[in-house]
């Protein structure tokens, strides 16, 4: 098992190393900061270990950029209710506070290993797929559609406005598809999700000795897409320093590698979203005017989830059929109470925190019926109580573990006692 350690602290990175490296079925691999991890992290890595607090990038601001792609357990000596809330949010598998000792680690790294286990039961077939459809339909939905369409038959720029969440990378491929590039490729890249300094290079490439670690020619993401579509997502959060860089490809039609001395041909269109207030960014000089023109010849504003609820139940029915699937975890459906939940919850985060709710409900319900204790919700609420998030996040604990409350307990950072103390206080 491939297990890849990320902290700041260097006697407490050493000591994970030494005392993880005493078992023979793990591999070790440490980095002293989130950014040299995400630059280095070898693909066959199976599980994250990371601390939150560390200097550059924090761990929460880790986890989000590692998108998912492996399984991270969460270790701290400042954990606080919200961070271990947000955390959970996230996907991580646990989270354990500093002090700890080294076999609690080592039994949240077996009880990863033994739910990776049961959701390899998965179809393989699904495993790739990803919804290039719209699951529901509304009519503020058909409206941006529409438009959407309409941009795709030309070769304008689009500017793809809305909320995290709202599904702007899908409206992305839609215009792509649609389009007269179709055949061609589609390259999508997240400006908030890479570090400032690796940046540029993942743009416009690097020839081989640009930098210190750069072995070998690199295409960048300008060059992989030519003669398709390159998708920037969260454009607001682009250096200011990049967005004359952009500008200058843009207007000429052309990238140079860094260390490059000959320039290359692109042909290629741009669609771009941000969630940002651009306009303020511009006021403040956080962000081009002239980009901002260049980018925003088509602008589509894509509404909230709250003004399309009657995509919800849609969009439920087809995750969970899916997950199901993916899982086989047969038959499940959601009991009228659950719907009623799903249609009254405000989703800040949108469709992505629809999707996310009910994956995680369907695996971690253990009936055929989901109730709306299984999605969750209350601890997401903004104005919830901290009882209330504070009983959520026990209660999806204790489910995590089957229900064992001493390990719980450890988990949670607190004596068995006072867990036992709270399971009756909150009805448990």
């Amino acid at each position: 098992m491939n297990i890849v350690v990320v902290e700041d602290d260097i006697n407490m990175r050493k000591s994970l190393e030494i005392a993880l490296g005493e078992y023979p079925e793990f591999k070790i691999t440490t980095y002293k900061s989130a950014i040299e991890a995400l630059k280095k992290i070898p693909q066959n890595t199976d599980l994250v270990v990371t601390d939150i607090n560390m200097p550059g990038m924090d761990g929460i601001a880790f986890i989000k950029a590692l998108e998912r792609k492996f399984d991270v357990i969460v270790i701290t000596g400042n954990a606080t209710l919200n961070r271990a809330i947000e955390s959970v949010r996230l996907g991580v598998k646990d989270f354990l506070t500093k002090p700890f000792e080294i076999d609690t680690l080592i039994e949240a790294i077996k009880r990863n290993v033994s739910i990776a286990k049961k959701v390899k039961t998965r179809q393989p077939s699904l495993i790739q797929e990803k919804t290039k459809a719209f699951m529901a339909t509304s009519p503020a939905l058909e409206k941006v559609l529409n438009l959407a369409t309409k941009a795709a038959k030309t070769d304008a720029s689009v500017l793809l406005l809305g909320e995290s969440g709202v599904g702007k990378e899908l409206f992305a491929h839609h215009i792509h598809e649609n389009s007269l590039r179709a055949k061609g490729p589609f390259v999508a890249l997240n400006m908030a999700a890479i570090p400032e300094s690796l940046l540029e290079s993942e743009l416009f490439g690097y020839e081989k000795g640009a930098f210190t670690d750069a072995s070998g020619m690199k295409k960048g993401q300008f060059e992989l897409a030519h003669g398709g579509t390159l998708f920037l997502d969260e454009i607001g959060e682009m250096p200011v320093a990049l967005q004359a860089k952009l500008l200058r490809v843009i207007q000429q039609r052309e990238v140079m590698r860094l260390g490059g001395s000959k320039p290359q041909a692109i042909n290629v269109r741009i669609i771009s979203a941000t969630n940002a207030n651009i306009g303020q960014k511009i006021a403040q000089g956080s962000f081009r005017e002239d980009l901002y023109y260049r980018l925003n010849t088509v602008p589509i504003r894509i509404p909230p989830l709250r003004e399309r609820t009657q995509e919800i139940e849609g969009i439920a029915q087809g995750v969970l059929k899916r997950v199901c699937k993916e899982y086989n975890l047969g038959t499940k459906l959601f009991d009228k109470d659950t719907l009623s939940a799903l249609y009254s919850y405000p989703w800040p985060g949108n469709i992505r925190e629809l999707i996310s709710v009910i994956e995680r409900a369907a695996i971690l319900s253990e009936t055929e019926l989901i109730s709306k204790d299984d999605l969750f919700l209350e601890s997401r609420q903004g104005g919830a109580s901290i009882d209330a998030m504070e009983r959520a996040l026990i209660q999806e604990v204790i489910v995590s573990v089957e229900n064992d409350r001493e390990k719980a307990s450890k988990m949670l950072g607190m004596t068995l006692d006072t867990l036992n103390e709270k399971c009756q206080k909150y009805h448990l």
